[in-house]
C-alpha cells in the first residue's frame, strides 16, 4: 500500500495507507472504537456519534466521517471524549425498549455490550414512553421498532448492497423511525426476505421469525415422525452461537447431528445430499441450453431471495432462471416421496424440518408452488440461531457431545454439495460435473479456484472439450441487478450466472449468528472449503446414493419423474397485489365485485366495464328484486390492479369466482346468481 504520510494517534505515528477515514487508521493501532452505524462495506452515515475523538484543531469529531490527512493529531480517550460517548449511549438507552431478559439478541447485542464496556450504570434522561406495533406478519423477519436505535444500518444494506430499498427512515425529529413505505408490513412490500437487515442490526429490532415452538410441538407429538435436514453453511457458524458456549466455530458436524438427535429428531439428513442432486439436474439443464444455444444465460435458482427479486424486478428474465428447485425443496419433495415407505410410517406422520442459514427459506417453504394438497414439502424452517436457541434451552453441552453420523440414504454427500454455501460454490460444483460430461475425461483436481473469492462480480472463461464457457458469479443483489441489466440490454455473453443474495453466500445468511468481525465471511468460507477437503468424494456425480436414487426411483437425469419432483416454475410479482380501490365504500357487503384495471385489462376495456357495472348497481334497485329493504348496499365494487392473468383480460372477480375475458352481461349475470344464493 502507498504511504501517504502519518497521523499521530495517542502519541503513536501511524501511516496512512488508502484508508477512507480516521476510524480505519485508528483500528490499525489495535484500538476498537465503539460504533453502531459504521460498516466498511456501507456508506458512511455518522449517526451514532460513538466513534468521536479529539482531533487537534477540529475539536470533538466522529472519526468515521473525516478523511485522514498527514500531520493530524488524534486523541481517542480524553475525559471529554469519554463523557460525550457515555451521554450519547444514555440517549440511545432512553429511547430503547429495554427488555433484555426476553430479547433474542440479549447474548449478542451491541447496545448491551457497549453499555457494559463504557461503564454506563444509569440513564439520566427521561425514558420516552412509546409502544409501537411490532410487525410479525412476514414469514421470515420480525420488525420491532421499539428496539430500533436509528443507526440506519438496515436501511443502507437494503438499499446499497441489495438495491431493494424496502425500508427507510420516515417522519422527522423525535418521531423518526425505520419502516416500509406507508407503514406497511414487510410482508406487503418489495422485501425479498434476505435478512441482511437482520445481519447488520446491532440490537433486536430486526430478527428472524422463530418457529422453535412449532418444532417442539411436533417433536413432542407421539404421532409425528420428525426429521431434520441440515444445510451446508450451518456447520461453519453454529459454533458462534450461544449454544456452543464460545465465540469460535470449533464445532464439528457430527456434534451438530448428535445434538439434533438429543433434541428428539427421529432422523437427521444433510441438505448437501440434495445439493448434489441439484448439481446433476441444473448442470444437465445448462448443458442442454448451451448446446441448443437457447435461453442463455442460465441463472441459478437455489437462492429464494434472488428468485423473488427476479419475479419482482425482472419477470422478463424468468425463462432464463433454472427450473430446478432449491436443495431445500428438492429434499422435501424427495423425502415425502420415499421416506414413508422406507421408514415404515404413514405419509401424514412425517414432519420435515429444515435447519437453514437463511431467513428467505422460511418464505420459500410456504410458497404455493411447494404445497401440494395442503401439505408443504417442508413444514418448518429453523435458522442457525433458532437451532442454537433450542440446544441452549435444553442445556445440551454441544462441544462435549460425541459425534454421530447422518442417517442414510439422504445423509450422504460429496464436497461439491457442501461448498454450495459459499459464493461461487454452485458454479464450482457444476463445473466439476460439466468437465467430465463435456470432455469425457476424469477430473482429478477438483478445485476451480477461479470462481472463488469475495469480489461482488467475478467472470470466468474456460474451454471444456469443444465448448467455450463464460460464467458470471454475483453476490449481493445490487451486483445481480447490474448483470440483469446487461442481459436485458443484449450486452451479456455469459452462459451461466450464479447469484446469491447474501454477500459471501449462504455462510452470511440472515439466519446465521450475527457477527461484528469484519472478516467473518472469509473465515466461514475457508471452513466450508476445508470441509470439502475432509471428504473422500468431491464430485456430485460420484455420490453412490444419488446414483441409486436415479436408478431405482427417478430414472434419467432431467427426465419426466425428475421434472415432476425436482423442478418448478415461478411467476411475475411486478404487479401491485393485495391493493384495491373501493368505489362504493360499503361497510359490510354481501357481494364484492373486483375489476382489474391493470395495464393489460385497461387496454381491453376494463374501465368501461367498471363504469357500466357501477351504473347498473346504482340504478337498478336490487332490494326490489330480493324483496326486503336495504339491499341496495349489498354490492361493493372495487378496482384492483392484477390477477396475474394479463393474457385473459378483462378479468373480474365476483366474490370467489374469477371471470376471464369478462363482458358486462356475464358480470351482471354472475351478480344475480350471487343474489339468488343469499
Amino acid at each position: 500500500m502507498e504511504n501517504k504520510g502519518f497521523i499521530n494517534i495517542d502519541g503513536i505515528n501511524v501511516p496512512i495507507e488508502n484508508e477512507k477515514n480516521i476510524l480505519e487508521v485508528i483500528r490499525k493501532t489495535d484500538i476498537e472504537l465503539p460504533t453502531f452505524c459504521y460498516h466498511s462495506h456501507l456508506s458512511t452515515y455518522g449517526a451514532c456519534r460513538l466513534c468521536v475523538c479529539d482531533i487537534e484543531g477540529m475539536g470533538i469529531q466522529a472519526t468515521c466521517t473525516i478523511a485522514p490527512k498527514a500531520g493530524m493529531t488524534v486523541r481517542t480517550n480524553t475525559e471529554e471524549v469519554r463523557k460525550i460517548r457515555k451521554i450519547n449511549l444514555e440517549l440511545l438507552l432512553a429511547n430503547h425498549d429495554i427488555s433484555c431478559p426476553s430479547c433474542s439478541r440479549s447474548n449478542n447485542c451491541k447496545l448491551q455490550y457497549l453499555t457494559r464496556r463504557l461503564g454506563v450504570d444509569k440513564v439520566r434522561f427521561k425514558k420516552i414512553d412509546k409502544k409501537l406495533p411490532v410487525d410479525n406478519k412476514s414469514r421470515s423477519i420480525v420488525h420491532d421498532p421499539n428496539k430500533c436505535i436509528l443507526c440506519g444500518d438496515c436501511v443502507r444494506v437494503c438499499k446499497e448492497i441489495q438495491s431493494v430499498g424496502a425500508i427507510d427512515f420516515i417522519n422527522r425529529g423525535s418521531k423518526t423511525r425505520v419502516a416500509p413505505a406507508y407503514l406497511k408490513s414487510l410482508a406487503d412490500v418489495e422485501c425479498v426476505y434476505c435478512g441482511q437487515c437482520v445481519s447488520v442490526c446491532p440490537v433486536g429490532a430486526l430478527i428472524p421469525r422463530q418457529e422453535t415452538e412449532e418444532v417442539w410441538e411436533a417433536i413432542h407429538d407421539p404421532n409425528k415422525y420428525v426429521i431434520a435436514q441440515l444445510a451446508p453453511a450451518i456447520r461453519v457458524a453454529l459454533g458462534e452461537s450461544e449454544a456452543s458456549g464460545s465465540d469460535d466455530s470449533a464445532v464439528n458436524t457430527g456434534q451438530i447431528v448428535a445434538a439434533l438427535k438429543r433434541l428428539g429428531f427421529n432422523q437427521v439428513y444433510d441438505t448437501s445430499f440434495t445439493a448434489d442432486l441439484t448439481v446433476l439436474e441444473e448442470a444437465t439443464e445448462f448443458i442442454g441450453r448451451k448446446v441448443k444455444g437457447e435461453k442463455l444465460p442460465l441463472f441459478t435458482s437455489c437462492c429464494p431471495s434472488w428468485v423473488k427479486f427476479t419475479e419482482q424486478y425482472y419477470p422478463e428474465l424468468l425463462t432464463n432462471l433454472s427450473t430446478c428447485k432449491s436443495p431445500q425443496q428438492m429434499f422435501g419433495s424427495i423425502a415425502r416421496e420415499i421416506l414413508p415407505e422406507l421408514l415404515g410410517i404413514k405419509p401424514e406422520q412425517l414432519v420435515v424440518v429444515s435447519v437453514m442459514p437463511c431467513t428467505a427459506k422460511k418464505f420459500e417453504a410456504k410458497r404455493e408452488e411447494f404445497i401440494h394438497d395442503g401439505i408443504a414439502e417442508v413444514d418448518h424452517v429453523l435458522t442457525t440461531e433458532g437451532l442454537g436457541r433450542m440446544i441452549h434451552e435444553t442445556g445440551i453441552q454441544l462441544k462435549k457431545l460425541q459425534p454421530e453420523s447422518f442417517d442414510m440414504p439422504l445423509g450422504f454427500k460429496t464436497g461439491a454439495g457442501v461448498i454450495f454455501g459459499n459464493t461461487g460454490g454452485v458454479s464450482e460444483a457444476v463445473l466439476r460435473y460439466a468437465y467430465e460430461k463435456l470432455t469425457g475425461e476424469r477430473l482429478t483436481n477438483c478445485d476451480f479456484k477461479q470462481v472463488r473469492g469475495m469480489d461482488g462480480i467475478r467472470t470466468v472463461e474456460l474451454t471444456l472439450g469443444d465448448i467455450h464457457l463464460k460464467l458470471g458469479v454475483a453476490h449481493g443483489l445490487a451486483n445481480a441487478r447490474k448483470l440483469c441489466e446487461e442481459v436485458k440490454a443484449g450486452k451479456s455473453d455469459y452462459d451461466l450466472i450464479e447469484v446469491m443474495s447474501c454477500p459471501g453466500g449462504c455462510i452470511a445468511g440472515g439466519g446465521q449468528p450475527v457477527s461484528f468481525d469484519p472478516d467473518f465471511r472469509e473465515k466461514r468460507a475457508k471452513l466450508l472449503y476445508n470441509e470439502d477437503k475432509a471428504l473422500q468424494l468431491h464430485k456430485s456425480q460420484d455420490n453412490p446414493y444419488i446414483k441409486e436414487l436415479y436408478s431405482n426411483f427417478l430414472g434419467e437425469i432431467g427426465g419426466h419423474k425428475s421434472h415432476e419432483l425436482l423442478h418448478t416454475h415461478y411467476h411475475s410479482r411486478k404487479r401491485i397485489v393485495n391493493e384495491q380501490i373501493s368505489i362504493r365504500n360499503i361497510e359490510k357487503p354481501k357481494i364484492t365485485v373486483a375489476v382489474c384495471v391493470g395495464n393489460n385489462c385497461f387496454m381491453k376495456g376494463s374501465q368501461e366495464l367498471l363504469k357500466k357495472v357501477l351504473k347498473h348497481v346504482v340504478e337498478n334497485k336490487l332490494e326490489d328484486i330480493v324483496g326486503f329493504e336495504g339491499q341496495e348496499e349489498m354490492v361493493n365494487l372495487k378496482a384492483t390492479f392484477c390477477f396475474e392473468r394479463c393474457d385473459r383480460g378483462p378479468v373480474v372477480k365476483v366474490n370467489n369466482k374469477i371471470i376471464e375475458h369478462a363482458t358486462y352481461e356475464v358480470i351482471i349475470e354472475e351478480i344475480y346468481k350471487e343474489i339468488d344464493r343469499l
